[in-house]
């Protein structure tokens, strides 16, 4: 356009610089020229027509000029439609809203609008109350009166309130449950104390400074979090509560413990982590219902000594203090399960003589020089032992006793050797080793990981045993706790040799009777002497014979004996008839070795592990069950059905574990163990279950994974107890979701890499799943991205999709 007065040069002016309170709209090219106040005086640029151009009296030529740029067909719609706009009537000005800062102070009434009348008649209807994240500055005055019949009620008549019986006052519950987590608080009422119904109470995340000495009276509450503020000390009132189980005071500004929290004689659960307590008071040793003391990130010291009192304690967390050393008597903690104190101190470990119930130990970043032999005895059910970066320089062959060991951490650490008595722990399935200067095993071999590193010790302990001739002894010994019977009967209680038959073990002329014993009986170790012999040398692995008995004994055959006993297939299937002949031989009772009854009967534990062993005699079922063992573990072997001596033991297993054989079916026996909690059967040829299996009302945890499974055993829906299922790695094609919902208690479901090519969307329904794992089956929905997220994500997916 070529404007040629002032007026025209305005507008071209104010064209190109438009207000920026002008809304974009791509349907006009980028401007919503319609609320701009300034085209009120100079009209719409969008407008070309006649009357809108502004007039010119120097404009040579028509009075009706097309301009030089002309608009488009397109354009010139647009221009239609808001000129028609733009002859409506022009809207109001907008009008000025006065906001009100996010960052202000919070009024009373602000804090007493948040409880609004339906979360009232909710918390009166079910007794919880939930004020969480509301920005509240206090707490309304109403809600102390919660439990008080209000105006309404009172007022009402009783025909009134039998019209709405749901808000009638006999149908309201008092208030149990308050959680008033992640608002801004700093100070509690004292009218606290009208809530005496109260079990719960949430303070969490706030800004308290203290608690108010009324909170005492709260004599039914049993729940108390008050973590993440700012609170130094407890009112003294509060530690008279006689119901408090569950105390949480971590992430707070303490510097001490008050000695009268050994009063809550009640308490299970003390968390003061995250605080800066630098000593603990003496008498919390009184604390003996406490399971779960959880102290880290604080500046301890030292232990009181009254801390092993708390015989039922199962978790306790010390990491990041400053401790040097654990308490002597460690043992008396006998139920201890969980033990962390890393980032520590401390020198050397303790025995932990009793504390054989202990499951997880983490003492890493400490200065532990050593591994102590007997910890590696006392513990037989550990099975996480974290130790790197640490100052140890050797790892003893004792490890080898941890026989439940899964998670072995010693990076980090001046290690130069691994014992090949590690191939011997069958459940290892995780060691970690580097970081250290190892020099025995070549650097690839280490990166490969945890299978070809034990897959080399195994290879060496095979070539050294083969090498040395002691093979079969060496087995033995893994069997008796991974020495070579070095000790002494006497070293041992349940020894039952006599005294007056030690002196035998001097005598220098050693005959070997049992040199050519079957080497599947000698993993057992199982010995049976000649007739007025002499007990059995652990140290030499035979009998011991002085000159003139062995003149006696020679005249037998041995020889002729042995070569009948070669006839049989050296299997445990003929052991029986071998035994009772041995016994005919001998004229004598059945020796079991002493160290290993010691272990059974001190651990409760019968492990046989990585001995291709194909069947178990009756007697060592017999024996077990005389010295009370509750566990049985014959992992990594070669047994093709499951030894029928365990039906000696059905009323005292209850851990049962025969993974890595080659079962090829589970006999109906197995549903008379009435304790057994847990059942490991993977890795092994099995198609199906009995349907006897559902009556073991006790199991928790089933693992059949990597067996030839084409579905889930019907018998599997009637274990109401289950927890825990993991059927991965077979060839399930179907899920049946009916028969899951019958296991009310189900929570772990495992079914990876199967051939499930559908998933039913009513899976989501089931709540009580919280872990599930599908990965590696063919179907396409879900897609592998919702997997990846986890099992929220699955859930809900699946939810979407359940027919409405």
């Amino acid at each position: 356009m070529n404007y040629s007065n002032v007026e025209d040069t305005a507008a071209l002016y104010a064209f190109n610089n438009l207000p920026k309170e002008c809304n974009t709209s791509p349907s006009n090219g980028g401007y919503d020229f319609d609320d701009c106040s300034w085209f009120t005086f100079f009209g719409n640029p969008n407008d070309m027509s006649e009357d809108s151009l502004p007039s010119n009296d120097h404009r040579s030529g028509s009075t009706s000029r097309i301009p030089r740029c002309a608009q488009r067909p397109r354009q010139m719609a647009s221009a239609n439609r808001f000129h028609q706009m733009a002859a409506s009537p022009r809207p109001s000005p907008r009008p000025n809203y006065s906001f009100q800062p996010v960052f202000h102070e919070r009024t009373t009434h602000e804090d007493d609008t948040v409880l609004t009348q339906e979360l009232w008649k909710l918390a009166r209807k079910s007794g919880t109350l939930n004020l969480s994240n509301k920005g509240l500055a206090s707490v309304p005055d109403r809600l102390y009166d919660i439990n008080e019949a209000d105006a309404e009620s009172k007022a009402a008549t009783l025909e009134q309130l039998s019209i709405k019986d749901e808000d009638a006052w006999w149908n309201q519950v008092p208030l149990t449950n308050l959680d008033l987590s992640s608002n801004a608080l700093s100070h509690i009422s004292p009218k606290i104390e009208n809530l005496q119904s109260l079990t719960v109470l949430i303070l969490h995340d706030n800004a308290l400074v203290d608690l108010p000495a009324e909170i005492g009276k709260l004599e039914k509450l049993m729940r108390l979090n008050v973590s993440r503020n700012k609170l130094c000390d407890l009112p003294r009132e509060l530690y008279s509560l006689p119901e408090l189980r569950h105390l949480n005071i971590s992430y707070n500004e303490f510097s001490e413990l008050n000695p009268d929290i050994s009063d809550l004689h009640m308490l299970e659960f003390l968390d003061a982590g995250h605080n800066s307590i630098k000593s603990l008071p003496g008498g919390i040793g009184f604390l003996v219902r406490l399971t779960a003391l959880l102290l880290p990130y604080n500046h301890i010291k030292d232990l009181p000594p009254d801390l092993v009192n708390m015989r039922s304690l199962q978790r306790l967390d010390l990491m990041q203090n400053d401790l040097t050393c654990l308490p002597e008597d460690m043992g008396l903690l006998r139920k201890l399960q969980f033990l962390y104190i890393q980032h520590n101190d401390i020198l050397e470990l303790t025995d932990f003589e009793g504390n054989e119930t202990l499951t997880e130990l983490h003492a890493s970043n400490n200065y532990i020089s050593n591994i102590p032999v007997r910890m590696c005895e006392n513990l037989p059910h550990l099975k996480v032992l974290d130790l790197r970066d640490n100052k140890i320089t050797q790892l003893p062959d004792e490890l080898c006793l941890l026989r439940n060991l899964n998670r072995l951490d010693v990076s980090n650490n001046s290690i130069d050797t691994l014992p090949v008595s590690l191939a011997a722990l069958a459940h290892l399935i995780s060691l970690q080793v580097e970081g250290n200067p190892i020099k025995s095993i070549r650097r690839d071999i280490l990166q490969c990981g945890t299978s070809r590193i034990l897959r080399t010790l195994q290879e060496r302990s095979m070539a050294k045993s083969k090498d040395e001739g002691e093979s079969d002894s060496g087995a033995g010994a893994r069997l008796c706790g991974g020495q070579a019977g070095n000790d002494t009967a006497a070293n041992y209680p349940d020894s039952y040799q006599p005294q007056h038959q030690q002196k035998h073990f001097e005598y220098q002329f050693q005959y070997r009777a049992q040199a050519h014993m079957q080497p599947q009986a000698e993993r057992f170790r199982v010995y049976e002497p000649p007739h007025n012999c002499p007990p059995y040398c652990r140290q030499g692995q035979e009998h011991v014979y002085d000159q003139e008995n062995y003149e006696t004994e020679k005249k037998f055959d041995y020889a002729g004996h042995y070569m009948q006993r070669q006839q049989h297939n050296f299997q445990f299937n003929g052991y029986s008839a071998m035994y009772q002949q041995q016994q005919q031989l001998f004229y004598g009772q059945c020796v079991v070795c002493p160290r290993w009854v010691y272990k059974l009967r001190h651990t409760r534990t019968l492990a046989v592990n990585l001995e291709e062993i194909t069947d178990v005699p009756e007697e060592v079922f017999q024996l077990a069950q005389k010295e009370g063992v509750h566990v049985v573990d014959f992992a990594r072997n070669q047994l093709r059905t499951v030894p029928n001596g365990l039906q000696h033991m059905q009323n005292i297993v209850t851990e049962l574990v025969l993974a890595h054989n080659r079962i090829g079916q589970v006999p109906q026996f197995i549903s008379q163990f009435t304790r057994i909690t847990l059942l490991n059967l993977s890795n092994n040829l099995l198609t199906d279950l009995p349907k006897e299996f559902g009556v073991l009302n006790t199991l928790r945890e089933l693992n059949i994974a990597n067996n030839r499974f084409s579905f889930l055993p019907s018998g599997l829906y009637d274990l109401q107890g289950l927890e825990i299922l993991i059927a991965s790695d077979n060839h399930i094609n179907e899920l049946n979701v009916a028969g899951l919902q019958r296991m009310p208690r189900l929570s772990t479901l495992d079914l990876r890499n199967n051939d499930i090519d559908f998933i039913p969307p009513i899976l989501g329904t089931l709540t009580n799943i919280t872990h599930l794992e599908l990965v590696g089956n063919p179907f396409r929905q879900p897609r592998h991205q919702i997997l990846m997220k986890g099992t929220e994500s699955i859930m809900s997916y699946l939810r979407d999709r359940v027919p409405r």
